[in-house]
């Protein structure tokens, strides 16, 4: 298993034997962490192997990439600097990201990465770090530098990983969700947040449209980008002040539909792995799962087979990502 769920003092170990690590953990968890060849994001939730989806503040998910990789280099960026992501990123091999939620980074990567240079020429994938729930407003989520043991909670994390000869990256995308029969959304500016909608076309009030049309707000808003299912998921509905408040930005001139309903998420997952996937665990260098998966379809104590990893504030598979699970196969050419 490249993917584990360990103690802090096992994931020293690894640090001090020169493993090269992409690691998860509560933020008190990893400030006790040697430097090293590793970067980090904070989050306390996981899917292990074993025991499924889990919590723990004392335990970190480690995934050693050392026996994959030819090479790695750790590239801060800002929210200005993180334009040049994708053209520097490695040519042969993939970049791994990590980013504080609602930091200016975030954000600006949300709205803006589909128009960096590059986009999309090169394998990009990682997570947006986030805290345990109960933290939410307490702490804020950070990103730390194992080689200068710098923690941030503003900025990004990138692993630029150099693949041996004969290997390639590959980057796949888990959405359970599809576009339901509804009504046609399309919204008139970009962002994280929306008082109108246009409604087939007319234009109406989002968060009255939600209320009177009882829509569960668990399913995500999907959008048709050429055949790939992209979600946006909702984070609140202000009936007060009119406003809808979204995980991930819509996008305006993009058609979206409320997504179709998944009654049972691991039977349903698990049938799109055997339908569509041809996917062997040894290949699996790194996955991640999103938390509103986590919660809204149960999955603490299920198990997602072949995938482990951290449970996420958003995914990363080139862009930002939400409501689904990313993952990273190393294939031989």
């Amino acid at each position: 298993m490249r993917q584990t769920i360990s103690s802090v003092a096992d994931v020293k170990q690894m640090i001090e034997s020169g493993r090269k690590l992409l690691l998860a953990g509560d933020e008190d968890a990893l400030r006790h962490l040697p430097k090293g060849d590793w970067i980090a994001g904070t989050i306390p939730y996981f899917i292990s192997a074993d025991k499924g989806g889990m919590v723990s503040r004392d335990m970190i998910c480690a995934t050693d990439i050392t026996d994959i990789v030819a090479s790695i280099d750790i590239v801060a960026y800002d929210d200005n600097s993180l334009a040049r992501l994708y053209a520097e990123g490695p040519k042969h091999g993939f970049s791994f990201i990590i980013i504080p939620a609602a930091s200016k980074t975030h954000m600006s990567f949300a709205l803006n990465a589909p128009n960096y240079k590059d986009f999309g020429v090169r394998p990009l994938i990682g997570w947006v770090a986030g805290v345990h729930l109960s933290d939410l407003g307490k702490k804020t989520p950070k990103v730390v530098n194992g080689q200068t043991g710098d923690m941030l909670e503003e900025g990004a994390l990138v692993l630029q990983a150099q693949l041996p000869e004969g290997k390639v990256a590959e980057i796949g995308i888990v959405n359970l969700f599809e576009q339901g029969d509804g009504d046609i959304l399309t919204f008139n500016a970009d962002g994280f947040a929306a008082k109108d909608v246009m409604v087939n076309g007319e234009k109406r009030n989002f968060a009255a449209y939600i209320v009177k049309n009882k829509l569960d707000t668990k399913l995500p808003l999907v959008a048709d980008y050429y055949g790939a299912m992209v979600n946006i998921s909702f984070q609140d509905v202000d009936e007060v002040e009119g406003q809808v408040k979204f995980y991930a930005p819509v996008f305006s001139g993009i058609r979206y539909k409320h997504a179709r309903p998944v009654a049972d998420y691991v039977k349903v997952f698990n049938d799109r792995l055997s339908k569509e996937c041809s996917i062997e665990s040894s290949r699996v260098a790194f996955s991640c799962n999103c938390i509103l998966n986590y919660l809204y379809s149960e999955l603490e104590g299920k198990k997602t087979e072949p995938f482990t990893g951290p449970v996420t504030f958003g995914e990363i598979a080139y862009e930002l990502l939400n409501q689904t699970l990313v993952y990273l196969e190393i294939m031989d050419v």
